[in-house]
Order: structure tokens, then sequence, then C-alpha cells
């Protein structure tokens, strides 16, 4: 049996802003299906970069990229859309909808699916972010945890093969950020998580990348990553105080 593709592969991808400010210099990323991988490094390394050519937001530069087996390619963008989900570091940027069930349905109407498929992907998207008796309420009623879930359900009702997350837990208070780490831990899909915060990024990756200058700097075990004070230093990333990420589970 033949073994499935990744659900993400980056190869030698270079690219240049218009302006000339060169962004990414040969980056390389392939992530299994199921993988669960944290994308680490300072501001300014290339993190939204690499991103926004994972679903052909950006193209046109040296190197290819394939989700699912899929070149990123013209002719393929609305399937590697829907296949890659990207949620943005403020939910209000993907609420716009009257009602949280609105918001969901969204995706899966532009689609042009029955409204039974529809209001059955309304209804398991919601359950799983744990928001199923939200669906009337605006969303603007909600707590900015609570629509950071909305907004991964939006996603989720497309039914990727990958989510990408932007800075997951900025600006949660502590029980959101447990919440939505009990969400993202049950989904069944490959996700990488764009993030500054390494004990999250500890609590939900077993693996690490750290980009850096526009080039991958490390790639390994969470773990392993954190406890290495002199790379933590050398590409600014900060473990909160007293925290030993070899002392944690």
């Amino acid at each position: 049996m033949s073994t499935p593709p990744p659900s993400l592969l980056v190869d030698d991808l270079a690219f240049a802003y218009p302006d000339g400010h060169q962004a990414l210099f040969g980056v390389d990323l392939r992530l299994e299906q199921g993988e669960r991988v944290a994308l680490l490094g300072p501001n300014g390394a290339g993190k939204t970069t690499l991103v926004m050519h994972l679903n052909g937001i950006l193209r046109g530069g040296r190197g290819r990229v394939e989700v699912a087996g899929l070149p990123v390619e013209e002719q393929h963008l609305q399937e590697v859309r829907r296949r890659v989900g990207i949620v943005f570091q403020d939910p209000d940027d993907q609420l716009f909808m009257p009602t949280v069930a609105d918001d969901v349905a969204f995706g899966p109407r532009n689609l042009g699916l029955p409204e039974a498929e529809v209001a059955r992907r309304v209804t398991d998207a919601l359950a799983a972010v744990d928001m199923a008796d939200a669906a009337d309420r605006p969303p603007h009623h909600l707590s900015f945890g609570q629509r950071r879930r909305v907004a991964v359900a939006t996603v989720l009702s497309m039914q990727p093969e990958v989510l990408v997350l932007d800075e997951p837990s900025s600006n949660l208070d502590p029980a959101g950020r447990r919440e939505l780490a009990e969400v993202l831990e049950a989904l069944p899909v490959t996700l990488l998580m764009v993030t500054h915060d390494l004990p999250y990024a500890l609590q939900l990756c077993p693996r690490s990348v750290v980009l850096d200058a526009g080039v991958v700097v490390a790639d390994g075990a969470t773990r392993e990553l954190l406890a290495d004070r002199e790379l933590l230093a050398a590409h600014r990333l900060e473990l909160p105080f007293g925290f030993d990420p070899r002392s944690v589970g």
C-alpha cells in the first residue's frame, strides 16, 4: 500500500517582496498527516510569509509548496484553500455574520453544499470546539476566548486536512487558554501553530521548527529545543521566568 503524501511539503522556498525585502531563503518543511508542529521564531523571522504560501495567498518565489500532494498553483487553489484552514490571531477578522451559526456556515455555503450538509457541518464544528450552545448568539456577545474557538469552528466546517493557527494563545486568560488547548488536542487534523508562547508549544506540539531571518535554524523535539538555552538566546525566544521544559509532563 502506498504511503499518503505529507500534509504539507515546502521545498527550497525563497521569496522576496516587491520592495526587494527578502523574507525567505530556501525553507524546507515537511509535516506528515496528523503531525503537530510549532513554528517558532522572533518577529520578522518570515513566519507569516511562510504561512501565506501554504494556501497561495503569496506565490511567485522560488521552490515549491504542496498540500496533501497538490501543488499550490492556480488550478488547485480552491481545493488547497479548503484543505488548509488558517485561524488568524484576531478572531474578529473571521467573524462578521449576525450569528455564530451563520459564521460557521459561511464557508460550506460558499462551496454550494446542500443546506442539510451545511447544517450538519455547523453542528459538528461547533461541537468540536465546545460552543454548540452559542449557535444562535451574535459573535460580539461572546468572550474573546469563545470568539477564538468559534473562529476555529469556521475553519473546521470546511473539513480541512491542515489547521494553521497564528498565535492561538495570545490575549487569552488562563481559563480560555486551557479551554482552547483542550479543543486543539482533540482535533484529528495536522496542526501547524505559529507562536511565541513556548509553554503552549510544548503542551500541544511534540515537534518544533525555529525560523529566523528567513531560514530554518532548528527542527526537532520541542522539549529538547526549549531546553537549549543557547539556541533560545540566539533567536530571541524567551521562556517564562522559572519555567523548565524538562520538568513538565
